[in-house]
């Protein structure tokens, strides 16, 4: 049973202002897990006042000073590895295969691309007789989701830590562990008292507080874009900056010159990793309608090759969603699919036979499914994929865009100019050609109600950053 009954301000573990404790439930065994206090406003005043103590002295660190720091933590998080890895596949259900390699590595990937970028980055440039400077936000609030958790904790901490920035970060209380683990990392690697605070709670108890604080000069959210709505309201009153990455209903289009084999399975698979639960997931995907029925075909069979099962448990690729709430979501979206006319392929309602407890989905096909179906509209965030049929290509990039949505994209097609002329018309942040990897320097974030700003690499870095021109400098 794990225990984080403290919060981490000022550089130790201290209890909260008022003691209300709540279960971290495991998902895969509707059992808790381990127990996390709920903070409260008077805790993200006393992390607010520590990080404003603390930015005066942070704040003039040397970009060559906070690189070293940045290698230390890296040292440390490498320690701590297994440990991270162990807590996010126990509290939101990761296999233990993508908690190791994909999500505890992630975090360890921001760190290292960090260094790298701080090596040649610009704090201080010259333009005729003006001086440039990038100087840090000030103190950043940061509310951080439990489907990637050390991913988007880290994407936000490690650039503020490479500007100069304090913060104070409330990580999901759904998946709270990793987020102590992160703290107890920074305070191994030397990160100086009051630079990074840890308040846990809910939304309205520390996440409002946070947004609308006079002493936060930003807030970092990642989350839906329903809460990001709220805390953009949150924080308009004291006119701090608002860096959001919300919702998605990626397209991937899939051209008719496409490996349809390849296309389609890898597209199914990206549906199912990490059950469904990634905002980047490819959960619209468009064929050409003369291909719907073999890529149809191609998809049942890549979903019901997916080993669904504990994620402790050796040939597990997928775990179960990460909570009731989200369970009956997942399932009620599932329902509507069928309800409003599309065909259900494989999967359906219910858990996975064999499976008579835990939040697991059985992975879901649909096909014939038309961009007005609520399954083609709303972010389901489960392992529930769609096909979508188009007449051509113009169709196709009309219907990728048809969505309140723009935070990925992926286009599959062997014709180079082709693919490249459709991901320039797709309105989203990111578009990955023929399911192209990730890549840790490029800028994530989104359009439309995906949110604005960006995160990952030297872009990420620069969200943190005010920019002051001090003309006549060289006069």
């Amino acid at each position: 049973m794990r225990e984080v009954l403290t919060f981490y301000i000022d550089g130790k573990w201290v209890d909260p202002a008022e003691p209300r404790v709540i279960d971290v439930i495991n998902p895969a065994t509707e059992e808790p897990m381990g127990r996390i206090s709920l903070g409260s406003a008077a805790d993200v005043d006393r992390a607010v006042a520590a990080a404003r103590r603390a930015f005066d002295s942070f704040s003039q660190t040397s970009p060559a000073e906070r690189r070293a720091l940045l290698e230390k933590v890296l040292e440390v998080y490498q320690k701590r590895y297994s440990d991270i890895a162990g807590a996010i596949s126990e509290e939101m259900g990761a296999p233990k295969w993508l908690a190791e390699k994909a999500q505890a590595a992630i975090g360890a990937g921001h760190i290292s691309a960090m260094i790298e970028i701080m090596k040649t980055f610009k704090f201080e440039e010259d333009m005729g007789s003006t001086r440039i400077r990038k100087e840090p936000v000030g103190v950043v609030g940061m509310i951080t989701p439990w489907n990637w958790p050390v991913n988007q904790i880290m994407c936000k901490v490690i650039p503020a830590l490479a500007a100069g920035c304090t913060m104070v970060l409330k990580p999901s209380e759904i998946a709270p562990f990793n987020g102590a683990l992160v703290a107890e990392v920074l305070h191994e690697a030397g990160v100086p008292r009051g630079v990074f605070n840890l308040v846990n709670g809910d939304g309205p108890g520390v996440g409002s507080a946070l947004s609308a604080h006079p002493g936060i000069d930003m807030v970092s959210f990642t989350g839906s874009t329903r809460a990001g709505i709220l805390v953009a309201k949150s924080a308009a009153d004291t006119v701090k900056r608002v860096a959001q990455e919300l919702g998605g209903k990626s397209p991937n289009i899939i051209l008719p010159d496409a490996n349809l084999q390849k296309a389609v399975s890898g597209g199914v698979m990206g549906v199912m990793m990490n059950s469904g639960q990634s905002c980047n997931a490819p959960t619209r995907m468009l064929v050409r309608r003369d291909q719907h029925d073999e890529a149809v075909a191609i998809a049942r069979a890549a979903a019901e090759k997916v080993a669904v099962g504990d994620p402790q448990a050796e040939g597990t690729f997928m775990g179960p969603v990460v909570s009731e709430a989200q369970y009956n979501k997942i399932q009620g979206l599932i329902e509507k699919g069928m309800a409003e006319g599309a065909t259900l392929v494989t999967g359906g309602p219910g858990r996975p036979e064999g499976l008579n407890r835990g939040y697991y989905v059985r992975p879901t096909v649909f096909a014939n499914v038309s961009n007005d179906m609520t399954i083609a509209r709303e972010e389901i965030f489960g392992p529930v994929l769609s096909i979508l049929p188009y007449k051509d290509v113009e169709e196709a990039i009309a219907i990728a865009n048809d969505t309140e949505y723009g935070l990925s994209s992926y286009v599959s097609g062997t014709d180079m100019a082709q693919v490249r002329s459709v991901a320039a018309r797709i309105r989203a942040g990111d578009v990955r050609i023929n399911n192209a990897g990730m890549d840790l320097m490029a800028p994530f974030g989104g359009y439309k109600k995906s949110g604005n700003g960006r995160e990952w690499g030297p872009h990420g870095l620069l969200e943190f950053l005010e920019t002051k021109a001090v003309i006549g400098y060289a006069a």
